[in-house]
């Protein structure tokens, strides 16, 4: 008998698990989503890439963050260095500052890996709050958006617990100022202050604050994250992409590239760059310098000290608050110099986490929304974001009021006295300002949509009449100045006892200031091949001159 020649080389091993593994149901279902989503268009815009950003930062800091875990110690156990970097010398010191040392000067490549750690951090809460602004002004918070606006939000405290947290645990003397700055904050707040304070340190500061924050940071906060950006991704899928208007562009059709493989290959290669960015950045900048600042000392702080930009805008409010107050009630003293400084920034924070659902309650659209705004078309809207960021710039920017002083020749007190006006006054004057400009912008887009672009074309009539040409606005750009349909206020009824109650009349007061004082875009139909002026066209106009000759 002959052996039968026909049978070809026998599969590979990974050809035969390939097949294997699409035969069960995971697999079947990997290429159910893998042919969904070579299907699935998304739409291209820069405002997308922050996203990307910060999925990069985050990775950057768990893969650093590991290999840091190996040669970190959290510990406030006092040891002497006795290690290469000789102006330490002999030094009293913590366990977890000597190993921080270590990292910087003994293990191969540790520095990098430590400022790689640290540009990270710092670069996810400027994504974050990058994001948030944009999705802010472009209204993509609204219906079905809503949980991941919250989720996004959630996102940025996260990560400002994170940076907080792992600031404190190089236990150099620049975070032992912050710590005890945290300490006198907790000690501050009425009734229970003692209590939280004795919690977090574990006593008497410095106490256990190291070894209580290091649980935060490595495990409670990396969960956070990772859960955090997973509803994200899942609500993204579920909710599909939002859009800004164009041909062609509505509620229900998105015009973009699929998600496998054009997005997909866009967003690599962005995290790839970003990723090597923050590599070289950390190989050629140097933060942190912990060996500088030496080590943390209970009786010691570090005298122009500065917290991460990220927390700025916490040490700033606590700045601008006027000495001396206190009062004493309940045989108590209430120190208002934490507590107002608390209460804003809470109020604040809670603001833009539950701006959407108020926006929604004003206008009562309960509509689900897939195409973005101009914020120009939102006047009211983009006036309270500026309005919100003008308040967050005055309170960062105080957070450097001696440094301003110094580096100007200013007196610290005027310029925090400077700061304190600007707090009350610069958010409604940023209101007013935003207000107005996209007003006029608006009048500037009804006018262009009404009578088209300017040419610089001047022609003569045979009137003698001097006219400038207006080129017509082709379907793309008027699509885009024209928008989605907006909203319209809120007209408050009497109940069936005819009785308008003080919230819907709240309401109402609120929907006509957003929606009163605005001007709604004009779509028209422009003549498709001509130009055109005070509704003459340029063939019109030409065929005058003729006529008269």
């Amino acid at each position: 008998m002959g052996r039968n020649l026909d049978t070809g080389p026998r599969p590979s091993f990974t050809a035969r698990a390939s097949r294997r593994l699409a035969s069960t149901s995971l697999g079947r279902r990997t290429a159910a989503l893998t042919a969904e989503l070579r299907t699935r268009r998304v739409p291209l815009h820069w405002t997308n890439l922050f996203g990307v950003v910060a999925v990069a930062s985050v990775v950057v800091l768990f893969a650093t963050g590991f290999l840091l875990m190996f040669w970190y110690t959290p510990s406030g156990t006092r040891v002497v260095y006795d290690g290469p970097y000789l102006p330490l010398g002999g030094a009293e010191m913590s366990k977890a500052f000597r190993s921080t040392l270590s990292i910087s000067f003994e293990v191969p490549g540790g520095l990098l890996v430590r400022q790689a750690h640290h540009w990270a951090g710092l670069l996810l809460p400027a994504a974050l709050l990058l994001q948030l602004t944009v999705t802010f002004f472009t209204g993509a918070f609204r219906r079905p958006r809503r949980l991941s606006w919250l989720l996004l939000f959630g996102l940025g405290l996260t990560a400002l617990l994170g940076g907080w947290s792992g600031y404190a645990l190089p236990d150099d003397m620049l975070s032992g100022t912050g710590l005890r700055i945290v300490e006198g904050i907790v000690l501050g707040i009425p009734v229970v202050g003692t209590w939280l304070s004795a919690l977090l340190f574990g006593g008497e500061y410095p106490g256990r604050i190291i070894e209580n924050l290091y649980p935060i940071h490595v495990a409670v906060v990396p969960v956070l994250l990772a859960l955090l950006l997973a509803a994200r991704w899942r609500r993204a899928y579920v909710t599909g992409p939002a859009q800004f208007a164009g041909p062609g562009r509505t509620e229900d059709r998105v015009v973009g590239i699929p998600v496998l493989p054009g997005l997909a290959v866009r967003a690599g290669g962005l995290f790839a760059i970003v990723t090597g960015v923050i590599l070289l950045v950390a190989a050629t900048v140097t933060v942190s310098p912990v060996w500088l600042y030496g080590p943390s000392s209970p009786g010691d702080a570090s005298a122009g000290s500065q917290p991460d930009w990220y927390t700025g805008f916490l040490d700033g409010a606590l700045r601008l608050v006027p000495p001396g107050w206190e009062v004493e009630w309940l045989g108590r003293t209430w120190t208002l110099a934490v507590i107002v400084p608390l209460a804003v920034v809470g109020l604040f924070l809670l603001a833009v986490a539950v701006y959407p659902f108020v926006e929604e309650w004003v206008a009562g659209d309960h509509g689900d929304h897939h195409l973005l705004d101009r914020p120009r078309n939102e006047a009211t809207r983009t006036g309270v974001g500026v309005a919100g960021l003008v308040c967050y710039g005055v309170l960062w920017g105080t957070a450097s009021a001696d440094l301003v002083a110094t580096h100007f020749h200013l007196a610290v007190e005027s310029v925090v006295a400077t700061d304190q006006v600007l707090v009350v006054v610069g958010p409604p004057l940023a209101f007013w300002l935003t207000r107005r400009v996209c007003l006029a912008l608006q009048g500037r887009d009804r006018d262009i949509l009404l009578h088209g672009y300017e040419t610089g074309r001047i022609v003569r009539l045979p009137g003698g009449e001097y006219v400038e040409l207006h080129a017509h606005v082709d379907e793309d750009e008027r699509a885009r100045l024209a928008g989605p349909v907006a909203a319209r206020r809120v007209e408050v009824r009497p109940d069936a006892r005819g009785r308008r109650r003080l919230t819907e009349r709240l309401r109402a007061a609120l929907s006509r200031m957003f929606f009163d004082d605005r001007l709604e875009p004009v779509a028209t139909e422009a003549a498709p091949d001509a130009a055109v002026e005070g509704g003459r066209t340029d063939d019109a106009i030409a065929a005058e001159r003729a006529g008269a000759a």
